[in-house]
Parts: C-alpha cells; structure tokens; sequence
C-alpha cells in the first residue's frame, strides 16, 4: 500500500499530480491524512481494489512485492481496470522468481517475485507494453523496478 505517504506522494504533489493512496492498514492512511490532507487516501486491501475510476498513473512501490505470486499475478487485472489509456504502471519486484522472508524493524517480512518472463507476460496479456525493467537499480536502493505503458 502506499504507507504513510512520504516521500512518493510528496513528491508526486509538488509535481502537479493528483494523489489517490490506497493502504490495507488504517494507521498509515490515518498517517498520510495528516500529512497530506487534499490527498484521497482510502482502506483498502489492493487485491479487492474496484474504484469505478481510472488514474493516468499507477504505482505499486515496495509493497506488490509483499503478495504471494498467485495474488501477484490477480493483480494484473486490477491494475488494468483502474489504468487510464496510455497510464503508466510502476512497481518493483524481486530480482527473479521465489520468496523470502526478510526483517523490518524487527517484524518478519514477507516477499515474492515472479521471473521477468512472466511478469512480462502480465503485463502484455492484460494490455500494458514495457517501457523498461531495471534489476536490482544502483539509483534506487537496489529495487527491481518495472515501468509499463497502457495501450491506447
């Protein structure tokens, strides 16, 4: 989800967007509201996600990666119904298929990842072209990161 807000929806303010954030967990949208409250910040578990609104960008920043790969792969569809033609898609993945248990704060944290094949698969069967798919980017903490492209 999208967390407390910061620094994405910051900086995607003081760009001239329009923010929506979406998150399972009421104490970060309770958070982001604080912080930004001309923002839309909704409840939501992203893998039941029907707004009945499309949005010229999405982005699933460090927080796709902590669904199983079957949930991963029902994402693709949802990405699509809220994706205005020519949106762009944004997400990070692992750098290749399999699961691991991480650390945050001292919590065990979930991940997965599909192989680059697949997720590229997604991506075309439900309409969106890569753009690029970086492994592992010195420039962003090592994130795997996708960025794709809703056909008009």
């Amino acid at each position: 989800g999208c967390g407390p807000g910061e620094p994405i929806a910051r900086n995607l303010r003081e760009t001239g967007c329009v923010v929506t954030g979406i998150d399972a967990a009421p104490e970060m949208i309770e958070i982001a509201k604080g912080c930004f409250p001309d923002a839309t910040w909704l409840v939501s578990d992203m893998r039941a996600l029907n707004l009945n609104a499309t949005f010229d960008g999405l982005l699933a920043w460090d927080s796709f990666f902590h669904l199983s790969p079957d949930d991963q792969r029902l994402m693709f569809p949802i990405f699509r119904r809220h994706a205005a033609a020519g949106a762009a898609l944004m997400f990070t993945s692992g750098p290749s298929f399999g699961e691991a248990i991480g650390t945050f704060e001292g919590e065990r944290l979930y991940h997965a990842s599909l192989d680059a094949t697949e997720y590229r698969q997604l991506l075309d069967s439900n309409g969106f072209d890569v753009l690029d798919h970086v492994i592992e980017d010195p420039e962003c903490g090592r994130h795997t990161v996708w960025l794709g492209r809703l056909r008009r």
